[in-house]
């Protein structure tokens, strides 16, 4: 006797709502063609584009195929799940140069476990339905393209910043990934743009955004505060600014941003040492107080060096102080000659200032506070 086919329109409905009930903020489902982002990712490596990210070098025909990380690989289980801490002080953090800026989604836990472990129980949940089914659970953790595989399972759309960007929910939101080898119905790919908005381009203090859909990660001050292992080009570091660890600015500057919710994570909260933290208490720490008050944070991934280097670049781009330069002056010797060249140059900047205010930073901070999400 044959056995009946399995409903697989009840059991993506079932997918989804399980879904939803691990908290996760939305889902949707792929298929696995990404033929069409192959020829992109290699125009965009030949431009050299990804930096010192080897990595995303490795696998270029993985990437675009899914179907290699889990063979036989039908669909992708894609979710979302938003990030955006209360209060975050967007401008207020901007404006107070004396603080140190840490990107929204860094505050609080670090998110790859959280999600991983989420995507493990759906799995679970999808092979109580079918014993058959084979899955694997992924959170920037392969080479996956992971916006476009969300945008084509109806998450949103990827805006002119590179982001993934929905009506609703903005861009404050990580994504995550469950491969499955069952032939369920797939979504249909999210036709939302950006139309003529460009707020994005001409908001990057650095100029990272060199044309829509296309960064240039050597200039992207996310990747030289976090993916960089050397010295931040000496051009670039005025625009860092108070920036420490990572940049949000593309994303502030974005009108669908206004609209986007508030995490319903608790986890995803700044944490009290990190929250309107002065550059120079941050300064003070040695390395096994950040490794305990980074520990289960992304920021810790960056190290100590990475973390005293990007200090040294905010604390010489702050208004200009006896305490800064003798804070500085004390900090020469205490880690390697790489941050010692980013101290003498902060030294050599304070000595230096008075600084004209950035008016692309200026006009940012006016743009933003027109119109932020609550309890920004």
């Amino acid at each position: 006797m044959t056995a009946p086919t399995p409903d697989w329109d009840a059991i993506a409905t079932r997918i989804k709502a399980k879904a939803l009930d691990l908290g996760f903020s939305a889902v949707g489902i792929a298929d696995i063609d990404l033929s069409e982002e192959a020829p992109r990712l290699e125009a965009w490596l030949a431009q050299n584009y990804h930096g010192e990210m080897d990595y995303m070098a490795r696998n270029v025909a993985m990437r675009s195929a899914p179907d290699q990380l889990l063979p036989g690989t039908l669909r992708v289980v894609c979710v979302a799940l938003d990030y955006l801490p209360p209060d975050a002080g967007f401008a207020r953090n901007l404006k107070a140069e004396e603080q140190a800026y840490i990107s929204r989604y860094a505050g609080g836990r670090d998110y790859h476990k959280l999600m991983r472990n989420r995507l493990k129980k759906l799995g679970d949940a999808i092979k109580a339905e079918a014993a058959e089914c084979q899955f694997r659970p992924f959170v920037d953790s392969a080479p996956l393209l992971e916006r476009p595989l969300a945008r084509n399972a109806g998450l949103g759309w990827v805006g002119k910043h590179s982001l993934l960007l929905n009506r609703q929910a903005g861009s404050w939101f990580f994504l995550g990934e469950l491969l499955v080898d069952l032939p369920l119905p797939v979504d249909t790919p999210h036709s939302g743009d950006c139309g003529s908005c460009t707020a994005c381009l001409t908001a990057c203090p650095t100029g990272a955004i060199v044309a829509p859909y296309v960064v240039d990660s050597r200039r992207c001050i996310s990747y030289l505060t976090i993916e960089a292992d050397g010295p931040i080009p000496e051009a670039l570091r005025p625009a860092l600014g108070n920036r420490i660890y990572g940049c949000d600015d593309c994303q502030l500057i974005c009108p669908w941003n206004r609209v986007a919710p508030l995490t319903q994570e608790s986890d995803f909260h700044t944490r009290a040492p990190l929250k309107g933290a002065n550059l120079l208490t941050l300064w003070q720490w040695d390395e096994a107080t950040f490794l305990k008050q980074t520990e289960g944070s992304p920021i810790r991934r960056i190290g100590f060096a990475r973390w005293q280097r990007n200090l040294a670049v905010a604390l010489g781009n702050a208004p200009a102080s006896d305490a800064v330069l003798s804070a500085l002056t004390q900090g020469l010797g205490r880690v390697n000659a790489m941050v010692d060249e980013h101290i003498q140059w902060a030294i050599a900047r304070q000595q230096s200032q008075a600084q004209p205010a950035d008016r692309r930073q200026q006009r940012l901070i006016r743009s933003i506070e027109k119109g932020l999400p609550r309890d920004a």
